[in-house]
């Protein structure tokens, strides 16, 4: 029997940052739809970018997951509406840096209320949705390469699926695979090419975003946006949740 979808709840990133981010990845994670390049980005950037544009422009809040038995895609809606009730909008102020091999938008300072914000918010979204993550098989766990973690990061894959975290957590918008050399120094100065401009802009956060995954090795597509205001909003490309968004 084929592997249900699977669903992970992400902050996309709005604005300029948005738009960029997107024509970077070359897809849009709303649409699912292929996106023209940005002026003067090379053809190597296709494949710098293969492994984020699988999973859509965004930061990871409660990675990917199928659901447990007997959890509904409506119940999981439900949960994201009450994750969000009462949060207000907040700013992050990003620049471009590696993590783990690849390029990602991190938080400028961690020094700053956003930083505490957005990882109080992924806390409550891995603690609070944990009731609907099905264990992972032993090829998902084998895939994140157990023996090269942290002791730390270990328990965290043991105990919530994934290796980073609560403690090892951190913020970021993935921009490319992993590279190294001459590769990852041109992939910085493209980035740094349309993206400086926006690095004294404030990102704003007044949202999060149910992503899905329709079946294995299909891309991730936003399915619905909870926004802090209370309302809801879906995406055109994703498999519906069988409910209503609300107005």
């Amino acid at each position: 029997m084929p592997l249900a979808h699977r669903y992970a709840l992400y902050l996309s990133p709005s604005g300029p940052w948005r738009e960029g981010g997107s024509r970077w990845l070359g897809r849009c994670a709303d649409t699912g739809a292929l996106l023209p390049p940005l002026p003067g980005q090379p053809d190597a950037a296709r494949g710098w970018t293969d492994a984020p544009r699988h999973y859509g422009l965004h930061a990871t809040l409660k990675p990917p997951f199928r659901l447990a038995s007997g959890a509904t895609p409506q119940a999981l809606d439900a949960a994201v509406k009450k994750l969000v009730d009462g949060i207000s909008p907040f700013d992050l102020m990003l620049e471009c840096e590696t993590l783990r091999g690849f390029l990602a938008w991190r938080i400028a300072d961690a020094d700053t209320p956003g930083q505490a914000r957005i990882q109080a918010l992924a806390d409550a979204a891995v603690q609070t949705l944990d009731v609907f993550r099905a264990p992972p098989t032993p090829e998902e766990i084998a895939r994140r390469q157990p023996h090269a973690l942290t002791p730390e990061q270990q328990a965290m894959l043991a105990r919530w699926g994934y290796p980073y975290v609560f403690d090892t957590y951190t913020f970021h918008i993935t921009l490319t695979g992993k590279l190294a050399g001459d590769a990852l120094e041109q992939a910085q100065r493209r980035i740094a090419a349309f993206a400086d401009p926006l690095r004294d802009q404030a990102m704003p956060v007044s949202s999060v975003s149910l992503f899905v995954q329709a079946e294995p090795g299909a891309d991730f597509v936003a399915a619905r946006h909870y926004h802090f205001d209370g309302t809801q909003s879906d995406a055109v490309g994703a498999p519906a949740l069988q409910g209503p968004a609300a107005p």
